[in-house]
């Protein structure tokens, strides 16, 4: 009696149980596998850009003035006291950096041709570098005048013993090739005269001259070199007065070339053109 009892109460249970899975009760929850993570990788330090090197300096890439000496001086004298003017009715044209081999021996001629005499400020390593032209622009009869060894533009802030010994190197680089020459001009590369450059000038026999006309032909801006070509020529032709310093470069500049074979002659015609002397 009692084991029929105990098998009823187990069927019972099975129909239960069947009857609630049938009714969609829910199936055990199996835990999924858990998901990787996955690691991202941190990104690789970014390494400091590699210096650009410094170019040396070409006839592709011409030497720069310093733009802060452009303003123009106020009275009659330049920075420190330096020489703006002439003295005279006369007009200097001078040339700066060179002596160049591509352009110097070309405005040698165009001065012959017209029989100008003009001032070359010449720079110490291009001398070196190149004395058959300091030569012959002695030969020319042009003035000569020390324009720095490597046209330093803080030479003036220096020491006056280092100033002295820059100059005078610069004139034995130019008495190596024209002994015994007359060297009575001094111009600051930039024309940033200090009064230290101005006095060891003096004790060396030089004045310092600056400039009164000024066409910045060394500054070549977003302009074809026509544009460049004429805006010098106009400059000087609006600018130049009688007794007036003109400032050009020779070194790596054609179209300062280019533009004095319009200006020679023009300016022959109307002043009188004399070296400094």
């Amino acid at each position: 009696m009692i084991s029929t009892l105990l098998i009823m109460t187990g069927l019972l249970g099975q129909a239960t149980a069947a009857t609630t899975t049938a009714q969609g009760d829910p199936a055990p929850i199996v835990s999924a596998s858990p998901t990787p993570s996955v690691t991202t990788p941190s990104p690789a330090p970014s390494l400091p850009p590699s210096p650009t090197p410094t170019p040396t300096p070409s006839k592709s890439s011409p030497r720069v003035e310093n733009t802060a000496a452009d303003t123009k001086p106020k009275g009659r004298t330049g920075p420190a006291g330096s020489i703006m003017t002439t003295g005279t009715k006369g007009v200097a044209l001078t040339f700066d950096d060179g002596p160049d081999p591509d352009y110097t021996p070309q405005l040698l001629k165009l001065l012959a041709k017209q029989q100008v005499k003009a001032t070359f400020c010449l720079v110490g390593t291009q001398a070196r570098r190149h004395p058959d032209l300091v030569e012959a622009i002695a030969a020319g009869g042009h003035s000569l005048c020390n324009h720095s060894w490597n046209h330093d533009l803080r030479l003036g802030k220096k020491s006056h013993a280092a100033i002295r010994a820059d100059l005078e190197r610069t004139n034995a680089a130019i008495r190596a090739a024209v002994p015994g020459a007359e060297i009575r001009y001094m111009r600051a590369p930039g024309g940033n005269f200090t009064p230290a450059m101005v006095k060891v000038s003096a004790q060396l026999g030089m004045r310092s001259i600056y400039w009164k006309v000024d066409p910045r032909d060394w500054e070549h801006r977003t302009e074809s070199r026509d544009a460049h070509r004429k805006r010098i020529i106009r400059i000087v032709q609006q600018h130049t007065r009688a007794g007036a310093i003109v400032l050009s470069h020779d070194y790596a500049q054609p179209d300062t070339i280019d533009a004095y074979r319009v200006l020679l002659p023009w300016l022959h015609k109307r002043f009188q053109l004399i070296p400094l002397t």
